[in-house]
């Protein structure tokens, strides 16, 4: 039965991968910005490292985040057809250039991998990821990107 949902081309046993792997750079990259906030008004030097780890980490699954949203991207035209789905991927890309420079800046020492100009880099990319969500979202709960509609063999 053909679906008239777009389909997500990446994917495991009939589950999309991007949406399983997004949450993990999104809790990394906001887990950056309030241990860069902490750090600012402490000047603990553990919440700098603490900072630099969750943005590593963050940019590492971020790599198979966007290989699967490229996938599911250039593998679906009725997706590339979305205007939240560019709005979704242009904005992830900058996210991503932006946390590669944020990770240049927070190798630095202490107090200058953080204030100001990490704390800057990690508040634009959490504003971004703001927005950027709001149109993955709405690429699934509005237009059903990924979703497979029940009655094609799924159970309830």
């Amino acid at each position: 039965m053909p679906s008239d949902t777009p389909r997500s081309t990446a994917r495991i046993a009939g589950h999309p991968i991007h949406p399983m792997l997004v949450p993990i750079p999104i809790a990394c990259f906001v887990g950056t910005w309030l241990s860069d906030l902490v750090y600012w008004k402490t000047a603990a030097m553990q919440w700098a490292n603490f900072s630099a780890w969750m943005l590593t980490v963050g940019l590492i699954v971020s790599i198979f985040v966007a290989l699967t949203g490229v996938i599911d991207f250039f593998g679906e035209r009725r997706i590339r057809a979305l205007r939240p789905a560019w709005i979704h991927g242009l904005g992830n890309g900058f996210v991503l250039i932006l946390s590669i420079v944020n990770a240049f800046v927070h190798s630095r020492d202490a107090y200058t991998s953080v204030v100001p100009s990490g704390l800057l880099l990690s508040t634009l990319v959490v504003l971004i990821l703001a927005v950027t969500g709001w149109n993955g979202w709405e690429m699934v709960y509005r237009h059903g990107v990924g979703v497979r509609p029940l009655g094609s063999g799924d159970r309830r």
